[in-house]
């Protein structure tokens, strides 16, 4: 079994990948098999300009070459994988737990920043991210996994028959598919029980959204688009925390 201490040393780079991801994955750039460079001046990166976080602060959040800013998303989304890692370990006591928690809790950071920024749930990540959920009940309890193959299907067919209703409604998008594959992903780690409160904390997440908006002057109609990828990540995290499958 792997220390428990070393998902919150890995955070910090596993934060600088996801930041090389949700700014690649939506535009379709590789995300592997390219070398880091600045979006400005298209300078490869050395690993000095990739230490995570302190490489920022050095730098004042600008290119080493031609002092562009660096996108801000990259500190943010390093510091949040390592807060991620921090509360999974206070709140996990099971090392397996600690990992399986750390590796969903990276993946909704991920989820969460490309659906506010560009409103789109790649599938190259909610799949994986249902099947893995899939893979931490067998792992957790085996006798749990078809009660959690159920509610990815529920999860998938609610989301995606009330997307269609809606379409059909008023003749416009409502939900995407990548909602109802999340929402998919969010059954087969939580399981049935679990999953009423992923949606009704997600959909009071996005009203929350939508409240701060208007509060901040922004207008907010019926036809405002709010990402609802946010809320379910955000659900999602707190039912598998504090109501998710025991060991």
């Amino acid at each position: 079994m792997l220390p428990g201490w070393l998902p919150l040393l890995l955070s910090p780079i596993v934060g600088s990948f996801l930041g090389v991801l949700v700014r690649r994955l939506p535009r379709g750039l590789p995300v592997v098999l390219d070398r880091s460079r600045c979006e400005a001046c298209g300078r490869t990166l050395t690993p000095r300009d990739l230490v995570p976080v302190l490489s920022y602060l050095v730098l004042q959040g600008r290119c080493r070459r031609c002092r562009a800013p660096i996108p801000r998303g990259h500190l943010g989304v390093e510091l949040a994988a390592t807060g991620i890692a921090a509360w999974a370990a206070l709140a996990e006591a099971s090392p397996a737990r600690l990992w399986l928690t750390c590796v969903l809790g990276w993946a909704l950071v991920a989820l969460a920043w490309i659906d506010w920024e560009h409103f789109r749930l790649p599938d190259a990540l909610t799949l994986p991210l249902l099947l893995a959920g899939l893979g931490a009940a067998w792992l957790l309890d085996p006798y749990s996994a078809p009660e959690h193959a159920a509610a990815a299907a529920l999860g998938y067919l609610a989301l995606r028959g009330l997307a269609l209703a809606y379409r059909a409604l008023r003749g416009r998008e409502g939900l995407g598919a990548g909602d109802a594959k999340l929402l998919a992903a969010a059954g087969a780690w939580v399981g049935l029980e679990a999953l009423p409160v992923v949606v009704l904390v997600a959909a009071l997440l996005g009203i929350g959204l939508a409240l701060v908006a208007r509060l901040r002057g922004q207008a907010v109609t019926r036809e405002t688009a709010i990402p609802f990828g946010p809320g379910l990540c955000a659900a999602l995290w707190l039912a598998w925390l504090y109501g998710g499958v025991s060991t």
